[in-house]
């Protein structure tokens, strides 16, 4: 366990209803909190993710509701949608540059969305942005529809800041911006469907006019199963892991919707393994019709996501 005592800090200011900072503050816990911190310090020690044990975690402004049957969001996938967001400002007016223009804010298309994390970072942060989050798995629907009607359709979910040991400066990854949910007046349409099958109409219809596809896909080797830690193996759930012999057989058929849901010009952010480094871009420039393709490491200094731009005209495709 990477971090015991931050754990057991979490978990008494979830017992005593407090900030992790105020913990200094108070003096005593009463016994029926005490009896249940002991209680859930037991379970964490089992390896049970701490985030299952609070029913919740902090990623960038938000706070979202997590448990078992979805995937975890982790602080690597923030730097992520950090620079999606950042692109997604920095666009200038005209062709591959439209969404920055318009004064309804981009379309933007969030494959394999898990807990919404990434789609609901996009609506609350960047203005007007309509945001469609694209999910098969029964359980992972539940946790997603109900991140976004807490965050967006009821009263703002509020900042993870306190509770979650971030800066006042924001989230790594990315600006600022609009700190609290619900600010940039985003939406979220949900569609159940699979990355890797035919897209149903309701997603079909964004063909040719999406300006950015994000991704965070299962990646994980299949030879890697024995490696990870239980929190992950034991708790996570596989669909949102495992990613084939490679790690990239979702990555290609991600690699392969958002070349049809793109407009020529728009973005395609994917996460993925450390150990894609090489692979993932290499795999955007034999298909062909991206260019700009680059890849980008995490605060830890690890290979961790591609991007590229779908060919337009103009372009040259010679990655």
């Amino acid at each position: 366990m990477a971090s015991p005592r931050a754990d057991a800090e979490q978990l008494a200011a979830f017992v005593l209803g407090v900030g992790r900072a105020r913990l200094l503050l108070v003096d005593a816990m009463p016994a029926p909190a005490a009896e249940r911190f002991a209680a859930l310090v037991r379970r964490r020690a089992a390896r049970e993710p701490l985030q299952h044990l609070t029913g919740v975690v902090g990623f960038r402004y938000l706070d979202l509701a997590v448990g078992p049957g979805v995937f975890v969001p982790r602080p690597e996938t923030e730097s992520v949608v950090g620079w999606a967001i950042d692109a997604l400002r920095r666009a200038p007016a005209g062709p591959g540059g439209r969404a920055a223009a318009r004064a309804d804010g981009p379309t933007c298309v969030d494959l394999c969305s898990g807990s919404g994390a990434i789609a609901l970072a996009l609506a609350t942060e960047v203005p007007g942005a309509r945001v469609h989050a694209v999910e098969v798995d029964p359980a992972a629907l539940r946790w997603l529809r109900r991140n976004v009607a807490a965050t967006l359709d009821g009263p703002p979910v509020g900042s993870a800041l306190g509770r979650h040991g971030g800066s006042a400066a924001g989230p790594p990854g990315g600006s600022a911006g609009e700190a609290c949910a619900g600010y940039a007046g985003g939406s979220v349409e949900v569609h159940e469907a699979d990355v890797t099958g035919q897209p149903p109409p309701s997603l079909a219809r964004l063909a040719g006019v999406v300006d950015l596809v994000v991704s965070n896909p299962p990646y994980l080797p299949d030879a890697d199963r024995n490696a990870v830690e239980p929190e992950v193996g034991e708790h996570d759930p596989a669909r949102a892991l495992w990613g084939g012999a490679d790690g990239l057989d979702v990555v290609r058929a991600v690699v392969a919707l958002a070349a049809r849901l793109l407009r020529p010009g728009g973005l395609l952010v994917v996460e993925h393994a450390d150990g894609h480094g090489g692979t993932a871009p290499a795999l955007l420039r034999a298909d062909g019709r991206w260019v700009d393709v680059a890849d980008h490491t995490d605060l830890a200094g690890r290979d961790r996501f591609v991007t590229g731009r779908l060919a337009g005209p103009l372009d040259r495709k010679d990655g």
